[in-house]
């Protein structure tokens, strides 16, 4: 987990209204705590920690953990094509929309082209629509996710061709 992932958790953490959000991976543990809903008061705790292999991510305060499924082996093939593209991945565990409304278009289709900025997708978490851009410029390849599905933090939803 990078700097800037910890500074999307903590803005959706502000946001949300939560007063405390602890989550917990392979290598590292973080407790986001707000002094309120306003947003103040913001304290971030981050540190490595050695955890057992059978030790599963958890998110407190927001969600109950789900069961750990394998993930589907997918052919080495795909991957090695993949590798050219970039992946969009969700700042935020939430419910993935690829449009505004459900009278209304998709953000994007595959084959777009899309400039840094624009909006690709919208996340759901706890009643907050948060619009997803993109951080690059180039072609949709491939919308990873389902409309109205829920994903989890850091998982991969678009591939993008930057050429």
């Amino acid at each position: 987990m990078d700097i800037k992932e910890i500074q999307s958790l903590i803005k959706f953490v502000a946001k949300s209204g939560a007063s405390e959000v602890k989550l917990e991976t392979d290598d590292i543990k973080i407790t986001i705590r707000t002094g309120g809903s306003g947003g103040s008061g913001e304290t971030t705790y981050v540190q490595q920690i050695p955890m057992p292999a059978q030790a599963m991510p958890q998110m407190g305060a927001a969600q109950p953990a789900a069961p750990a499924t394998p993930a589907p082996a997918e052919p080495k093939k795909e991957s090695e094509e993949d590798s050219k593209y970039i992946t969009i991945k969700s700042p935020i565990i939430g419910t993935f929309y690829r449009k505004p409304s459900p009278d209304k278009p998709s953000f994007v289709e595959v084959g777009d082209t899309i400039s840094k900025g624009d909006v690709l997708c919208v996340i759901e978490a706890m009643k907050l629509f948060n619009d997803i851009e993109s951080e690059v410029s180039g072609k949709i390849v491939k919308v990873l996710v389902d409309d109205s599905s829920p994903v989890e933090f850091d998982q991969p939803l678009f591939l993008i061709d930057p050429s």
